[in-house]
């Protein structure tokens, strides 16, 4: 089987109303316009999102389905579908529908036009649509994280984006490390760019997050990532060979 040129991966936990809609769009974003497969990671979900992907994948011969058989988490969730993908280039999207599978041409525009060098586009939510104390909290937050690992990327936090497979699964892993992929990409010697997207209303479920949760394990994670950024070291190399 030929491998496909992009593989679009989306980490779900009990989101069964919003995986039909969102499977449709992605379809509809990139169906005749390149060669890709959708890989689903159910992170053991306890609704009927199982069954709402099986019977999707009637219809949808691009569509994959893995499932944790421990609940494990988002960032998890991420690199085994990753790991399971088939393209040398992966789509993220959060599986709630707040991010618009229409922006992922976009990205691979970008992609397009840029050098060897970049291996992440960040999607940029400029004009968030969540509940007026999320928006506070991302906004200190991004502020926070951007003096301290200085990324220079202004929403981290954003799901849709678009890297290279072999570049991300040479990142180092650990929980929650999706929040921290520019700074990590950076830190591998790589370049990354923001990029405008649309951002929407969650429609249907709830979030699996609240700010205080989400402010408790970031500083752990920021103190982590400074760590690995001090710490980190590069250097090129050059195959030897025998003389002719």
């Amino acid at each position: 089987m030929t491998a496909p040129d992009l593989s679009v991966v989306v980490p779900v936990h009990n989101e069964e109303a919003n995986i039909a809609p969102l499977v449709g769009e992605i379809v509809a974003a990139l169906r005749g316009t390149i060669a890709f497969e959708i890989v689903y990671v159910d992170d053991l979900s306890r609704d009927g999102s199982v069954a709402a992907l099986q019977r999707l994948q009637r219809d949808t011969p691009e569509l994959r389905v893995i499932r944790h058989l421990q609940q494990a988490g988002q960032s998890t969730a991420i690199r085994n579908g990753v790991k399971a993908a088939r393209g040398a280039w992966i789509a993220t999207l959060d599986g709630d529908g707040q991010n618009d599978p229409a922006d992922i041409p976009k990205l691979l525009a970008e992609r397009a036009k840029a050098g060897a060098q970049i291996k992440l586009f960040a999607g940029w939510r400029v004009d968030r649509q969540d509940s007026g104390s999320k928006r506070w909290a991302s906004r200190w937050a991004n502020r926070i994280r951007s003096r301290i690992l200085r990324d220079d990327t202004p929403d981290t936090g954003c799901g849709i984006k678009l890297f290279e497979r072999a570049a991300f699964l040479d990142l180092p892993y650990f929980d929650h490390m999706h929040r921290y992929l520019p700074a990590l990409m950076q830190r591998a010697g790589w370049q990354t760019l923001s990029v405008p997207v649309n951002h929407r209303h969650r429609t249907a479920g709830v979030s699996k997050y609240n700010n205080l949760n989400r402010a408790l394990v970031g500083i752990s994670d920021l103190r982590g990532v400074a760590w690995l950024i001090r710490r980190s070291k590069r250097a090129e190399v050059a195959e030897v060979r025998a003389e002719d």
